[in-house]
Formats: C-alpha cells, sequence, structure tokens
C-alpha cells in the first residue's frame, strides 16, 4: 500500500505538499542561488532532511529491539550542490551523534552502525551522490 502527497504550485518558486494519511502539510521555497528566496526547505532540502530522519529512525528501530536508549541523538546533514553536468545533489555528509553512554558495548555500536547505512532513504540514493556516514559518540 502506497503512501499518497499531493502538492500545488504556489507561485513564486513555492509549493504547499500535503501528506494524505494525517493531513500534515509543508512549503517548500526554491533556494537563493536557483531564483528563490529561501524561505522554507528546498525540494533537495527535503532530500537531505528524509535521509537524516531516516538515519535517526532506523537507528531507533533497532536500539528499541535491544533496549537501548537512544533520546538526544542527533544528526547533521551538509549537502552540496553540482551543476555538472547538470544541477543535482553531489553530496549528502552526515555525521550522527550518538550519546556513549547509551550504547557502552562495542557490538551494539557495530550494529546500530550498520542499521544507519541500511535506512531506505539511504539505500534509494543515486550511486553518484557521495553519502557518507560518520559516527561520534559522546
Amino acid at each position: 500500500m502506497g503512501v499518497t502527497i499531493d502538492a500545488t504550485y504556489q507561485g513564486g518558486l513555492r509549493t504547499t505538499a500535503t501528506h494524505a494519511p494525517s493531513s500534515a502539510t509543508l512549503g517548500t521555497d526554491a533556494p537563493v542561488d536557483n531564483g528563490g528566496s529561501g524561505a522554507a526547505f528546498s525540494p533537495t532540502d527535503l532530500v537531505a532532511t528524509a535521509l537524516g530522519t531516516c538515519v535517526l529512525t532506523t537507528m531507533g528501530l533497532v536500539a528499541e529491539r535491544h533496549g537501548i536508549d537512544l533520546t538526544g541523538m542527533t544528526v547533521r546533514v551538509v549537502k552540496e550542490m553540482t551543476t555538472k553536468p547538470l544541477r543535482r545533489i553531489a553530496s549528502l555528509a552526515t555525521e550522527i551523534v550518538v550519546p556513549a553512554a547509551a550504547v557502552p558495548q562495542p557490538e551494539h555500536r557495530a550494529r546500530l552502525e550498520a542499521a544507519a547505512g541500511k535506512c531506505p532513504v539511504h539505500a534509494s540514493l543515486h550511486p553518484d551522490i557521495d553519502a557518507p556516514l560518520t559516527f561520534r559518540y559522546e
């Protein structure tokens, strides 16, 4: 069963999207370097956001199965664009910061790191996108 997202072009390089199951909405705006005002997430920003939140969610699923509380775990995704051969995402460098006290055992860290690399968004990225995942425990 699929999930429906409906989007409407508002003009001025802005859109509004609605998540049909929840009726939640979000707006997008083209970035300043592409003619927009940068007043909201751009469509490619949403790809970076999807990657970061997918990594956190996937790690959270594994952690819950093993009784690990990852509350406070954070992610930072740095999106870089290219214009060669066309405008697209070139890289999505992702840094995950995990509370060290939550995951004291190396085997749990390895399991969580493996899970992050298998998140559905990461697995769906085109191979031309450089998408390294780095982990810090603090």
